[in-house]
């Protein structure tokens, strides 16, 4: 039910400043709201929201006046004090608009009406006349806490962005917002400012979820926007590890999921694999590798921080051994990494190139590739020593199957669901389907019938 009120109605006997600021901000909630007065020096006072029929009360509404349309936790309406918002609201100034100036009040609203209803918007609760504009209000069935802030301002966007054509002010749409008081005067225009339009009763106006106005507002349903909060989150964290790796070892850019000490183990263990896959460090042609593989491995297991230098002599016997029980190696071929392990344990850096380096040798992916002959068949047993390329296509493989694992669907298989679902609106429309019981037979919202039937 919607019923028109035009100014100069006797409206005042219907909604007083109390009766409409009633309905957002209800008494007996705690908390406080804003009175602006003036028109060219304002001044601004804040009361407790159980005070407010007596404060509204000794109003002078001869005078401009304003009052905030959220409510705060301290007499101050800045949006880092804010309590709670029981509305959507859009402020038209209607003598900008190409469209809406020059027309009557009534026929202002008649427009507003058809514009919502074209775009699968639920019509205001209250339309105000503002004096020379129009106030369009969506009174909420529970007022919102400030922890969904983020999402009632996406709602105010998206209406300011549909009704811009009629006006929308762009500036007046956030929470501490205030507009002008039912009852007081507008004093450029000289007009009172009233009540015109009420969807519902007078004493109740009607009242929507908040979570439906959303759906049919925004182009992401809650659950949508958290799937993709979750994956951006996820990238996030990707990210973080990276910048971690380069503070920890620069010279890693490839293996982007380590830090410093867990790629120097990783390493030692692909070096440990290498060698199973050879069976053995000796190759056909009698050429040993066991130095080089003892050097490298021992590298790693210093730099990965499981090695101290009292032990160091042990853990080289140790690995020795494994790389060949009859080999004997030779103490001084390994003095010089002695050093270095001696020197990285106590915090020792090396500068180069104008960065702080480890003092143990930190190779390149690509160095320890030529050094060892490394083939492409054997990298891909392997974790970490692998080519760019190799390590490209395994994080496109692992983002792909992230993005299965939470649901998410691969854009080939997006865009097809997408257009049989289109050609599937389609297809009821034309037999006659309303579009109120396709988006109820489909699971999707009426502005997704309305853009698929349109396209």
């Amino acid at each position: 039910m919607s019923a028109l009120i035009l100014p100069g109605d006797g409206q005042f006997e219907i909604f007083s400043a109390n009766d409409e600021a009633q309905l957002y901000h209800p008494g007996d909630r705690h908390g406080f709201f804003s009175l602006l007065f003036g028109s060219h020096k304002k001044t601004q006072r804040s009361y407790p929201l159980n005070e407010m029929a007596q404060v509204l009360k000794l109003v002078d509404y001869t005078r401009d006046t304003w009052i905030s349309q959220a409510e705060f936790t301290v007499p101050n309406r800045r949006v880092v004090n804010l309590a709670r918002v029981g509305l959507l609201f859009v402020d038209l100034d209607t003598y900008k608009s190409e469209i809406m100036k020059g027309r009557t009040v009534d026929e202002q609203i008649a427009t507003v009406h058809f514009w919502c209803a074209d775009r699968n918007i639920p019509y205001p609760s209250l339309v105000v006349f503002s004096g020379r504009g129009l106030q369009l209000k969506w009174f909420l069935g529970n007022a919102l806490p400030r922890a969904a802030l983020p999402r009632w301002n996406a709602c105010q966007k998206a209406l300011v962005d549909a009704l811009e054509p009629l006006g929308a002010d762009r500036q007046a749409r956030d929470a501490s917002r205030v507009l002008r008081l039912v009852a007081s005067l507008h004093s450029k225009s000289g007009e009172r400012v009233e009540v015109v339009d009420v969807q519902g009763q007078f004493d109740e106006p009607v009242r929507y979820d908040f979570e439906q106005l959303a759906e049919t507002l925004l182009p992401l349903t809650r659950f949508e926007l958290h799937r993709l909060r979750e994956h951006r989150a996820t990238q996030k964290a990707d990210r973080q590890l990276r910048l971690q790796l380069v503070r920890d070892n620069p010279k890693a850019e490839i293996f982007k999921g380590y830090n410093g000490r867990a790629l120097a183990w990783a390493r030692l263990e692909d070096l440990r694999t290498l060698g199973q896959l050879r069976n053995g460090w000796v190759d056909d042609q009698g050429v040993s590798m066991r130095t080089a593989s003892l050097h490298w491995q021992l590298n790693f297991l210093c730099l990965s921080g499981a090695v101290n230098p009292s032990t160091f002599h042990y853990e080289a016997k140790e690995l020795s051994k494994q790389l060949d029980p009859a080999w004997e190696f030779s103490a001084d071929e390994l003095g010089t990494l002695r050093s270095k392990a001696q020197a990285y344990s106590s915090g020792q850096t090396i500068e180069f190139g104008g960065r702080q380096w480890p003092a143990l040798y930190t190779p390149k992916n690509q160095t320890l590739i030529d050094i060892f002959g490394i083939t492409d068949a054997e990298q891909r047993q392997l974790r970490t020593i692998i080519t760019p390329a190799l390590a490209t296509e395994r994080d496109t493989t692992r983002q792909r199957e992230k993005r299965r694992a939470s649901g998410v669907q691969e854009r080939s298989e997006y865009l097809s669901e997408f257009h049989d679902r289109r050609a599937l609106i389609k297809k009821l429309k034309a037999e006659g389907v309303a579009v109120a019981e396709i988006a109820r037979r489909l699971n999707v919202t009426r502005a997704t019938v309305y853009s698929a039937i349109k396209a």
